[in-house]
């Protein structure tokens, strides 16, 4: 492939990446046409399809000739989904990222990682470009590589808001209501994340399990057990991870 120009990107989908992905190429100086929505094409020197993994292959169909280099922005589905495009580069584009659909999220991109690829080292290059014009740190992920990728990025964030609903809700039999217990438990779970990022999981893991104290241990899960027993298992399994991290040799 040859240099493309990427001055110009077109955009579909107008759900929380695709709307912040178009104010982001914006505000960087590129020429946005989109978020384009179901039945419309937009223009560019490349289509960045923002739809569920799903409707990848039906929304690559839909933008065939439309320019020279299409890409998506799932971290799961391989480039092959991209191949209804017709004969043109293919990449893709993840930002290691989370989006509320807020006023905020166009910021988001800025200082995190992306995951790139591209069907050619030129169209790779070209996602890392993107990536890099709107602050973000590019990394290469193979297709083989992404289920793992997408899985780590799940229980990192997905799975930590499923916890966190779940302290939540264990709050409530101690008199805290949703609101209440989540601003009393925001800013432990944020030193915690800071700490997890700076020194790793064994050495950020504080409480009973930390400390071998297991009358405490056992008080908590008969707790749970009376507040919330469906979580009595998710304690369980927690609690020995937390045990397994305990007993790991640091390297």
């Amino acid at each position: 492939m040859e240099h493309v120009s990427l001055s110009r990107i077109g955009v579909v989908g107008r759900g929380r990446l695709g709307s912040a992905l178009a104010t982001a190429l914006r505000e960087a100086g590129h020429q946005v046409s989109g978020p384009a929505g179901r039945g419309e094409l937009p223009e560019g020197d490349a289509i960045v399809l923002c739809v569920p993994d799903s409707e990848i292959s039906a929304a690559a169909a839909a933008v065939a000739g439309a320019a020279p280099l299409i890409g998506h922005t799932s971290g799961a589905t391989p480039l092959a989904a991209l191949g209804p495009a017709g004969d043109v580069e293919r990449f893709g584009l993840h930002p290691l990222q989370t989006f509320s659909g807020g006023e905020s999220d166009a910021a988001r991109f800025a200082g995190c990682r992306c995951a790139v690829a591209g069907s050619t080292p030129a169209a790779a290059e070209a996602a890392a470009s993107l990536a890099r014009s709107l602050g973000m740190v590019p990394f290469e992920i193979a297709d083989e590589q992404r289920p793992a990728y997408h899985a780590a990025a799940s229980i990192a964030s997905n799975f930590l808001v499923a916890l966190e609903a779940a302290a939540e809700e264990v709050a409530g039999a101690a008199g805290l209501d949703p609101e209440e217990a989540r601003a009393a438990l925001a800013p432990l779970v944020r030193t915690t994340v800071e700490n997890w990022a700076e020194l790793g999981p064994r050495r950020a893991l504080t409480g009973p399990v930390a400390r071998g104290d297991e009358l405490t241990v056992a008080a908590q899960r008969a707790a749970v057990r009376e507040a919330a027993p469906q979580l009595e298992t998710l304690f369980d399994v927690m609690v020995e991870r937390a045990r397994a991290l305990v007993e790991k040799v640091p390297a």
